[in-house]
């Protein structure tokens, strides 16, 4: 009868032992507590839960919903973002700085951006700048066929950023999505860019792939590096276009293929429109789009 009731509390005992990922949100919770110097029972108070929930969650053995994070995190006047961050050293004046940037307006934060973005990216001039032009914009846009006339007529160099990332990483950008993963893809289209701009040959176009947006890193490089342009065009068109070309991947077994691919826009559109200009082809051919993007290159850019 002993050993079952040892063998119960092992086995209760174990059953409460702190998840790794609940540890480091405890800790968190613990820190965030202690930074703003409120007691485990004033916060529980604030935040309208039990003194003993509070103890387990920031113990590690106790799992939150979204919704008691929300009401934590309130209670300790921060964003959730800051209750569920991974658990690192708090650094001052990134603290101070975020808290400066998040009084701004839209219009302020995009000039805050583009002045971090001048003195802390690599020193590359506007001269430069305008010898490597990036077209960025979903797929269907008409990157690649509007990429292409333009150097020729710039007597620049066209290349696909795919096309660097598979040469560098010897396999095609399909393999590496399937047999690896999108961490991977990521950095690999990265180190294609860089590849790319540190080129000393001048003159070059490069059509870059719709989800470039998607990582900061690379495309604040892009932005500073090159003079990148926004290919758009209605959703509708860019189905079309997809599928005129023979790709049915976006229709295959996908009854909300349209309604993704207008969120996709809808939340990649104020990414894309932090280039430097916008080309709408919608309704347009290829003649039409072409002048219209032949317009927004700057006469230095031509010479």
């Amino acid at each position: 009868m002993g050993v079952a009731t040892t063998r119960q509390s092992k086995r209760r005992s174990s059953s409460r032992l702190p998840d790794p990922l609940l540890s480091r949100l405890g800790e968190q919770i613990r820190n965030l507590r202690a930074a703003r110097g409120m007691s485990r029972k004033a916060l529980a108070h604030d935040a309208g839960v039990s003194e003993r929930f509070l103890a387990d969650l920031e113990t590690g053995i106790g799992n939150a919903s979204i919704l008691l994070l929300n009401k934590i995190a309130d209670a300790l006047a921060l964003p959730l973002a800051d209750i569920i961050t991974s658990n690192r050293q708090p650094n001052a004046d990134l603290t101070l700085s975020l808290q400066l940037l998040s009084k701004l307006s839209a219009e302020d934060l995009e000039d805050a951006r583009k002045l971090l973005q001048g003195r802390f990216s690599a020193p590359i001039t506007q001269a430069q700048r305008l010898t490597r032009i990036a077209l960025v914009g979903l797929r269907g846009a008409g990157k690649s066929t509007l990429g292409q006339l333009l150097a020729e007529q710039l007597h620049y160099r066209f290349i696909e950023l795919d096309q660097k990332i598979e040469e560098l990483s010897g396999m095609d950008t399909a393999q590496i999505h399937v047999m690896l993963d999108q961490s991977t893809y990521r950095r690999c289209e990265l180190e294609a860019l860089q590849a790319l701009v540190s080129d000393p040959a001048p003159g070059l176009v490069i059509a870059t792939p719709g989800s470039i947006v998607s990582e900061a890193e690379t495309f604040t490089y892009l932005l500073s590096s090159c003079f990148t342009i926004w290919v758009r065009a209605s959703p509708e068109e860019h189905m079309a276009r997809v599928i005129s070309q023979g790709d049915m991947r976006p229709m295959a077994g996908n009854r909300e293929a349209m309604n993704d691919l207008r969120r996709i826009l809808v939340n990649r559109e104020p990414l894309y429109a932090k280039a430097d200009a916008t080309v709408d082809t919608s309704n347009k051919s290829v003649e039409a789009a072409f002048a219209v993007l032949r317009q927004t290159i700057p006469l230095s850019a031509q010479d």
